[in-house]
């Protein structure tokens, strides 16, 4: 079992499928960055990893059950809040922060990358897109005097969002840079923002945390 949740009150969602199934080996590894059953090429293994890590950031927890040809469940424990939904729906009312800055995007799912450059591009910024961490120093080589921000993926395979950071900051030392992760503010991300990265932001994120984080780090108000 992949972690241990404090006790409390949680939501329970199961994800079931009728595929293939696991096999032991296959089960020890299924959470670890970058692992994948699929060929070269065809997948880099984050999905469940960022899940675990989406899911004990919020002080929740991941398990499963699989058998070879009998298929596999997820079973997810998500900490309730408690919170009044309808005094949260009167806390956002203002809605989103707009801007007309330009946003250098980098992230390695496309998916991800597609969605959030709608989310931005919907907000009156300009974005550019990076795939990787080599694609965003090229690009921002090119185009550093008309970028005034970098929202950066931690965990990419290649180039890490940590070395990204760091070549980033030889070319611009005074770089404004975005740290966005599926794991939570501890560990490699907390090390990045020792280093002088501005900002910080859980994935997946609202249109209007999102907002709220770019404006912050672009107008100077958070560290």
């Amino acid at each position: 079992m992949p972690g241990q949740a404090s006790p409390g009150r949680y939501v329970k969602v199961t994800v079931t499928d009728t595929g293939a199934g696991m096999d032991e080996q296959t089960k020890e590894r299924i959470f670890d960055p970058f692992f994948t059953t699929k060929g070269m090429g065809r997948g880099t293994g984050l999905g469940l990893a960022t899940v675990y890590g989406i899911l004990r950031g919020h002080g929740g927890m991941i398990t499963l059950e699989s058998e070879p040809g009998q298929g596999t469940s997820f079973i997810l424990y998500v900490p309730a809040s408690g919170k009044d939904p309808a005094g949260e729906r009167m806390d956002s009312a203002e809605g989103p922060v707009r801007g007309t800055e330009a946003i250098l995007l980098v992230d390695d799912e496309k998916m991800i990358l597609e969605v959030s450059r709608e989310l931005l591009e919907s907000l009156g910024y300009r974005v550019y897109a990076a795939g990787s961490g080599q694609e965003a120093v090229a690009i921002y080589m090119e185009k550093k005097g008309e970028i005034d921000l970098v929202i950066l993926d931690m965990v990419m395979p290649g180039i890490s969002g940590g070395e990204t950071f760091d070549r980033l900051r030889e070319i611009n030392p005074g770089i404004k840079v975005l740290l966005a992760s599926g794991y939570s503010i501890e560990g490699q991300a907390q090390d990045i923002l020792g280093r002088g990265c501005n900002g910080f932001i859980q994935k997946p994120f609202r249109l209007e945390e999102l907002s709220r984080r770019v404006r912050q780090v672009l107008d100077g108000i958070c560290h």
